[in-house]
């Protein structure tokens, strides 16, 4: 009785003794993955792909090759890919990097406590900004993580990546800050400021949540620097908090109005003032530019603190901003550095248009076939270039265009940006022109 009395007190200091040193292994970073792993799912996307096939082999691109593919019926197959993403909110709201869900046929989600797949759908999303809301299909109450801030982060902090890569389910990565506001060269024009770490960033990882010690949502893993090793970049969550609304409510992000035409300052100055910012050239008139104070000739230094450093990087940073939302702007008028805040308002009805008699130089009508050129305004880029009457355009950048509504999205997402690309058909003959 007595030995069976000392092997229980063994036993329960053994029990004990365990469940101490399990509690003191049980670091910040176990607690911010325990809080925050729930709201992440893995994304299973189909594209449904069609190609012609020609029975002639050997010709490589002939004329011969073209003609039988041309006469042979498509053929479609089905193509996956996998990727990672984050709900935020209890109704099933996931945000997610766009090329996660790019031309996707049908989206899969698969919960961490769920065996099977659940169907989810597109909701909106942004190529600009790499962003995507999805909406699970099936309704209930799901775990989420609310967005929390990126703005009081600091170098050096330690930062948590979960995700899916290589489809191994939740994977879980740290590191350490490196720069909150890393801007990147996304192609010649386009760039975006990310959160640097080093926590590594695998395929499959795109869409996934960065999280700090908390357990707070501050980023979206997008990308990495696949000329080094270790460098991953994220989102900061508060550039997908301003465009979260425009994305469920419209399903894109709309184009804050705020009325200047901007231009490149002198080599000079850039030498002067760092990344050297841009110089307004107009003003418009009842803008909310105006309205605040902007002047022609101001120059813009930086928007919410991060440097301006060329035209396209000024439309890089405005176009996550959408109608209502408040920019804090540091310009130099003179030599006095002022601040002012500006308030965007939505575009004005048709300022598309305006905006393509103004700039390039043509009105457009729709016609049956699609858009035609209206009017061709004398002296102007399109009348230089040869453009007339009649002439149909049917892509804006490479983007196809039917109607006025599919033109008005098309300039809107690249307002402000020169030259742009036209496709102009005339006589059944196609022509790549750049205006202006």
């Amino acid at each position: 009785m007595y030995l069976r009395y000392l092997l229980l007190l063994l036993f329960v200091a053994v029990f004990f003794c365990q469940s101490s040193l399990a509690t003191q292994r049980r670091t910040p970073i176990v607690d911010a993955v325990a809080k925050a792993r729930e709201a992440v799912v893995n994304i299973r996307t189909e594209k449904l792909v069609q190609r012609r096939n020609s029975p002639i082999f050997g010709f490589g691109e002939s004329i011969f090759d073209q003609f039988f593919r041309n006469m042979m019926p498509p053929r479609s197959y089905k193509t996956q890919s996998l990727g990672s993403g984050v709900l935020i909110d209890s109704e099933g709201h996931i945000l997610t990097n766009a090329h996660v869900v790019d031309k996707a046929s049908k989206i899969y989600i698969a919960l961490s406590d769920k065996p099977l797949e659940l169907e989810a759908e597109l909701i909106g999303k942004d190529s600009r900004i790499d962003l995507a809301i999805l909406k699970i299909v099936e309704p209930g109450e799901y775990p989420f993580l609310s967005p929390a801030r990126s703005d009081d982060l600091m170098l050096g902090e330690t930062i948590i990546a979960i995700g899916n890569p290589l489809g191994l389910g939740h994977s879980i990565t740290t590191g350490i800050i490196s720069s909150v506001k890393r801007r990147i060269q996304i192609d010649q024009r386009h760039s975006s400021v990310f959160i640097q770490s080093d926590a590594l960033i695998n395929p499959g990882n795109s869409g996934g949540p960065l999280i700090n010690i908390n357990g707070e949502l501050i980023g979206i893993n997008t990308a990495i620097a696949r000329q080094a090793q270790g460098i991953g970049f994220s989102v900061p969550i508060n550039t997908a908090k301003r465009v979260l609304g425009d994305l469920i409510d419209h399903g894109r992000v709309r184009r804050g109005f705020l009325g200047v035409h901007v231009g490149t300052v002198s080599p000079s100055f850039v030498r002067s003032y760092g990344d050297g910012g841009v110089l307004i050239d107009q003003v418009l008139s009842q803008s909310p530019a105006q309205q605040s104070g902007l002047l022609a000739a101001d120059v813009l230094l930086a928007i919410d603190g991060i440097p301006i450093s060329s035209p396209e990087h000024y439309y890089s940073l405005l176009q996550t901003y959408t109608p209502e939302d408040s920019v804090n702007f540091t310009l130099l008028r003179g030599l006095e550095e002022l601040k002012k805040t500006v308030t965007l308002k939505a575009l004005p009805e048709g300022y598309e248009l305006a905006y393509t008699r103004r700039v390039f130089g043509f009105e457009l009508r729709q016609g049956k076939a699609g858009l035609l050129i209206d009017k061709v305004i004398d002296d102007s880029a399109a009348e230089r270039v040869g453009i007339r009457r009649g002439d149909q355009i049917v892509k804006v950048e490479n983007v196809k265009v039917e109607t006025m509504s599919e033109y008005a999205h098309a300039i809107e997402y690249h307002l402000g940006r020169r030259p742009l690309t036209f496709t102009v058909v005339r006589d059944n003959v196609g022509y790549l022109i750049e205006l202006p």
